[in-house]
């Protein structure tokens, strides 16, 4: 294995994103990375080997993934005291997004070595930004369970966090994933799906669950390739205001500023007083 030059300079780990599909979006901070370390962790040493030869990258690699990472994380530990600077790199995006990563992470943490990110690509905020859909509170929550009912579980769960949620699916299992979100949700449940994201045949599909999976039967072929699903929460529910409470809000309101005034009666009425301000300013905006 490669010796460090100088065995006082202890070295650091980089965590390097690397393109989902379109080569152009790598960034000039990763080829220098990439270019200067002395060891690269690959999930597939062949995949990432492409990507470096269509860079003209000569750099040593070795396979780092889901079957061996806890078993090599404290050779690399070792490395990095030893002097080696070491990226970490998975077969496309950012790495331990649903990627191989965390053990080596963790132990690197646990144990103060170094660590820095070299940002870029990742599939999940890539379909987001495109979504059309909430991105002030989102969750990413992986790939979906391998079984139904624990799929139903996982959509239901999604949707009644309130937030958007952000997941992966493979391509065997859309179709069943779909049926189940439609079991859970109904089938006119909004979803959004997108698929090989800055590539060629770059997808994006807003619409019912039932829509999608027409969409998605009429041309079996978008099923393939590298698929995000991406749900809405549930929207939240205004509190309901009672009618007397109204009443006493619009004499108070005309003796006190209308804070103080829905203070009282949230008071009176155990209700929120936020949600009673912002109805009283939403009726007044009406």
């Amino acid at each position: 294995m490669i010796k460090a030059q100088n065995t006082d300079k202890i070295g650091t780990l980089y965590v390097v994103a690397t393109p989902i599909g379109n080569l152009a979006d790598i960034s000039e901070r990763a080829l220098t990375t990439l270019s200067n370390v002395d060891l690269i962790a690959a999930e597939d040493t062949r995949h990432t080997g492409k990507l470096l030869s269509h860079f003209n990258i000569k750099a040593k690699t070795f396979a780092l993934h889901d079957h061996n990472e806890k078993q090599k994380a404290q050779q690399v530990v070792d490395w990095l005291n030893e002097g080696l600077d070491i990226a970490l790199v998975s077969d496309a995006g950012t790495p331990l997004i649903s990627d191989p990563g965390y053990a080596v992470v963790n132990l690197c943490r646990e144990q103060g070595a170094n660590v820095t990110p070299v940002p870029g690509a990742c599939a999940a905020i890539t379909a987001l930004c495109c979504s059309g859909l909430p991105t002030d509170r989102f969750q990413f929550i992986g790939f979906t369970p391998a079984k139904s009912q624990a799929r139903q579980q996982f959509f239901l769960d999604a949707y009644e966090s309130g937030i958007t949620s952000i997941m992966y699916e493979s391509t065997h299992r859309i179709m069943a994933s779909l049926n189940d979100l439609q079991a859970a949700l109904g089938e006119e449940q909004q979803v959004v799906f997108a698929k090989e994201l800055t590539k060629t045949y770059e997808t994006f599909f807003s619409g019912s669950v039932a829509q999608l999976i027409e969409f998605l039967t009429e041309e079996p072929e978008k099923q393939r390739g590298e698929l995000v699903l991406m749900l809405p929460g549930k929207p939240k529910q205004q509190e309901e205001i009672p009618a007397d409470a109204k009443r006493m809000l619009s004499l108070l309101e005309s003796e006190m500023p209308l804070k103080k005034a829905c203070g009282v009666v949230a008071d009176y009425f155990n209700l929120k007083k936020n949600a009673l301000y912002k109805a009283a300013i939403a009726e007044k905006d009406a």
